[in-house]
């Protein structure tokens, strides 16, 4: 089991607001906020479904290349919800959401590139 994970930005301020508006459909909130100042090394964000956060940012170079994250919901219609909220705060289509019988049968998902990239992904199963 995957206890966290998390990607670096470039634009540390903007992707947060984006992160904040995405995951927001998810459950997800902007739970810990820790400057450079405190960590020495970077601004960082952790996100999660309260009380802990599985997911971080971090301030700094991004991964090359972008990294895929998925983030599971609990209905199509989160996977919706989380596309259309990921579009109206900048990110850009990488897959609409719908069925990816590909990968298997009631698989539903959607596919959003970050500032940076990196494909983030909402997906349901059913």
């Amino acid at each position: 089991m995957i206890d966290h994970t998390g990607v670096g930005v470039s634009d540390f301020q903007k992707s947060k607001a984006f992160y904040i508006s995405a995951l927001a459909p998810l459950g997800y909130r902007l739970i810990v906020e820790l400057p450079e100042a405190v960590t020495k090394g970077a601004d960082v964000a952790g996100f999660g479904v309260p009380p802990a956060p599985d997911f971080w940012l971090n301030s700094g170079k991004p991964q090359s290349p972008p990294v895929h994250v998925a983030f599971r919901a609990t209905s199509r219609e989160q996977v919706d919800q989380f596309y259309e909220a990921a579009i109206k705060a900048g990110g850009k289509d990488n897959g609409k959401p719908g069925l990816r019988p590909q990968y298997h049968k009631g698989y539903y998902g959607a596919f959003v590139l970050d500032f940076d990239g990196h494909n983030i992904e909402a997906v349901f199963h059913e």
